[in-house]
């Protein structure tokens, strides 16, 4: 089983120490979230910098929300980081949920599902070095991945899922191992009835903290900050794992559904944590 490490956003200045410590450990991704009205470090600007400090760790958006961005923009700077780490960087990608973010950017929150699927097709076609459209492009440079980065896609409902066997390479769920495996095998028969080759990637979510009290308090502070606005912050505070033997445990759960890999994210903002969670593994 790979475990990767879900970055806090906290403090960008201490995220270099996070990735030099991730490198040297049993970890094998770099996550982070994205949001744009947040005092958060924009992903694939801060992943460029701990790829370039880094040579073997996987950057991983988890999830970069592509509808608030500029699609053939978004195509150009994806693949110029996939192509400048060798083929580390990961997409991961979601729709969003948050209004504010959506008004920022002018985009019609309404139509942000459709609008992931037409980027989608747009920027596999950039990717494969095909032009943009009559007359214009191709937009380059060509990512070290054929056919552009590994895409993962995040959701639970059928229609986000479906975008995993429609466009992706994975899918990304951020469930507990108690109710994941159904999102598993929802990912798994599409990915069948679209004919394709395999199976998706299957790569697990779940939020941590380890340490003493002040580092549990400061991950349980920053979450219930950032999911306020689901209504649904404190019980997924509740649900935070805090000691070794419950992270140990989500991973050998997830290794029975079979997923392939376990991001343990952080949002406490301790990086001694990186070291107490390569304990654990």
């Amino acid at each position: 089983m790979n475990v990767g490490i879900g970055l806090p956003i906290g403090d960008p200045a201490t995220l270099l120490t996070w990735a030099q410590r991730a490198e040297t450990g049993p970890f094998s991704t770099l996550g982070l979230l994205d949001r744009l009205v947040y005092d958060n470090p924009e992903p694939l600007v801060a992943l460029a910098v701990l790829a370039g400090a880094t040579s073997r760790i996987r950057v991983q958006t988890e999830v970069l929300l592509a509808p608030l961005r500029d699609t053939a923009l978004l195509a150009k700077q994806a693949a110029t980081l996939d192509r400048m780490t060798g083929g580390r960087l990961v997409l991961g990608l979601g729709i969003g949920g948050r209004d504010d973010d959506h008004q920022v950017t002018g985009i019609d929150k309404r139509t942000r599902g459709r609008r992931l699927d037409e980027q989608m097709a747009v920027m596999r076609r950039l990717w494969s070095g095909e032009p943009y459209g009559d007359n214009i492009g191709p937009i380059g440079p060509a990512p070290a991945r054929p056919g552009g980065p590994e895409a993962l896609f995040g959701g639970f409902k059928p229609a986000a899922i479906e975008r995993v066997a429609r466009w992706g390479d994975g899918f990304l769920a951020a469930a507990a191992p108690s109710w994941a495996g159904g999102l598993f095998d929802t990912a798994r028969r599409l990915w069948k009835e679209y004919d394709r080759d395999g199976e998706p990637r299957i790569v697990a979510q779940v939020n941590v903290a380890l340490g003493p009290d002040d580092v549990l308090h400061d991950a349980q502070a920053n979450m219930h900050a950032y999911y306020t606005f689901t209504g649904m912050a404190d019980r997924m505070v509740a649900g935070m794992l805090t000691t070794p033997t419950e992270i140990r445990e989500a991973i050998v759960g997830f290794t029975d559904l079979g997923a392939d890999e376990v991001m343990l994210h952080c949002h406490g903002r301790d990086p001694n944590q990186v070291d107490r969670l390569a304990d654990v593994l």
